[in-house]
């Protein structure tokens, strides 16, 4: 089971624990707002629920939800008039994070955490800023002549390409929760960045519309997307939740869908009628090929038997799995991927039995080391027990600045007893509480 999905209870439970922690802080400091008011003055406005300078943000108007598509459609999952899209046919080597439609609409770039650029229909490259990263990238803006577009990375910092003109950027700067998308405003002179607590900064002529920085979600925020006058803008969450801000409409959400995709952006069409979830299972990823790790042994092996399981999964029945009996798969799915890799390891079911054979035959890691790919990522506080040890996921990719890929099993947003094989990721391990719902307590080398 993974921590997002146990929901609003570590969620909500991590939120008032911050909440009061900055109450108390309040008390013995003044220079938050001030530094607030001065980097206000250099960013246009920044949400005060990442300021931590307090003010209620608008509150979101979440609508009914819908469904809107199903896992196995594996792709752009679309709303009110948003056309369908072909799946691509290119392999990527790393997740798809970001989906920016074409001004008429008729083709769109997908961005990779890698910093690749695909176009699609009549999207045209830019460029790219791919093999030359220090955080992924996880999200992009087109310009609004559709001769440029942003990429923004998880640390906040923005790239132009082509006449995409930079506005300004997060990059440098301590941040409550990570970047997690962009979006441009309709005359191409100002973008907002958005992070994965629902917070929003802008820059340039965007406006500040409300924010998600004081609501206790279930699950993080993925992306934002404006309305075609700037007036307003959506914001979608990974479970496939959509929020609507200013005059943005509401035209459905994914939320009820079962096996719930893992969604990983939100793109308005053109006219403001309907909008694209983006699926990260949109295109094929051949994890295993990326950063040059074919060839390079059982780290590579255990990243391509996890990679390529990853969907809805096969097996009805409650908590039923293809990798041993009914019952949460997450730690059957990890052991599974580490025998393909030829590891004589047990099918265990237990995450802390997966760590407690790594500690006695090969290695373990604390939460503070850097992994390698191939090693299981154990979420929780030990390896004591079910109520310690919740969750493991298979490392697929690591960035120079720590931030993570994982591919997952009984994980996703969705029920509980109807999870999938999940991308998770990009993520900072030492922000999986915020992100994942749950802290990182070690990492065991196959």
């Amino acid at each position: 089971m993974r921590g997002r999905t146990l929901g609003g209870v570590i969620d909500r439970a991590a939120r008032l624990l911050l909440a009061l922690a900055v109450v108390a802080l309040a008390g013995l400091t003044t220079t938050t707002a001030a530094g607030a008011v001065a980097a206000a003055r250099t960013f246009g406005f920044i949400d005060p629920a990442l300021a931590n300078t307090g003010g209620p943000p608008s509150p979101p108007r979440p609508g009914v939800a819908l469904t809107g598509g199903s896992f196995s459609d594996h792709g752009l999952i679309p709303f009110g008039d948003a056309a369908t899209f072909p799946r691509p046919t290119t392999t990527m080597t790393s997740p798809v994070v970001g989906f920016a439609p074409t001004p008429k609409g008729d083709g769109a770039w997908l961005a990779t955490a890698d910093g690749a650029v695909v176009g699609l229909g009549s999207a045209v490259s830019h460029g790219s800023t791919a093999g030359g990263l220090v955080a992924p990238v996880v999200g992009i803006a087109a310009a609004h002549d559709g001769g440029g577009y942003w990429l923004v990375a998880l640390d906040g910092g923005v790239f132009g390409f082509g006449d995409a003109t930079f506005l300004g950027s997060m990059g440098g700067h301590r941040l409550n929760a990570p970047i997690v998308g962009m979006a441009a405003t309709p005359d191409g002179r100002g973008y907002w960045l958005v992070a994965s607590d629902g917070g929003v900064f802008g820059f340039g002529d965007a406006t500040f519309y409300g924010s998600l920085g004081h609501v206790a979600l279930t699950s993080s925020v993925v992306g934002l997307a404006p309305t075609p006058d700037g007036r307003g803008y959506w914001m979608a969450s990974e479970d496939g939740a959509v929020f609507s801000f200013g005059d943005a409409a509401f035209h459905g959400s994914d939320a009820a869908t079962v096996p719930t995709p893992p969604v990983a952006g939100i793109a308005a069409t053109p006219d403001g009628g309907g909008y694209w979830l983006l699926d990260q299972a949109t295109a094929t990823v051949g994890l295993g090929t990326a950063a040059g790790l074919a060839g390079r042994g059982v780290g590579a092996a255990v990243v391509n038997a996890a990679a390529g399981q990853v969907g809805g999964n096969p097996v009805g029945g409650y908590y039923c799995n293809p990798y041993g009996p009914c019952e949460e798969w997450c730690s059957l799915f990890a052991t599974w991927a580490w025998e393909q890799a030829g590891v004589p390891i047990s099918r265990d079911a237990f995450t802390g039995d997966l760590y407690t054979w790594a500690a006695q035959h090969t290695a373990v890691l604390p939460p503070w080391a850097r992994p390698s790919p191939g090693d299981a990522v154990l979420y929780g506080t030990g390896p004591q027990n079910a109520d310690t040890s919740l969750h493991v996921g298979i490392v697929v990719r690591v960035w120079p600045d720590g931030a993570i890929v994982t591919v997952d099993g009984d994980a996703g947003p969705g029920p509980p007893g109807s999870h999938s094989v999940t991308i998770d990721g990009p993520f900072l391990p030492w922000e999986s509480t915020a992100y994942n719902g749950m802290p990182i307590y070690g990492y065991a080398v196959p």
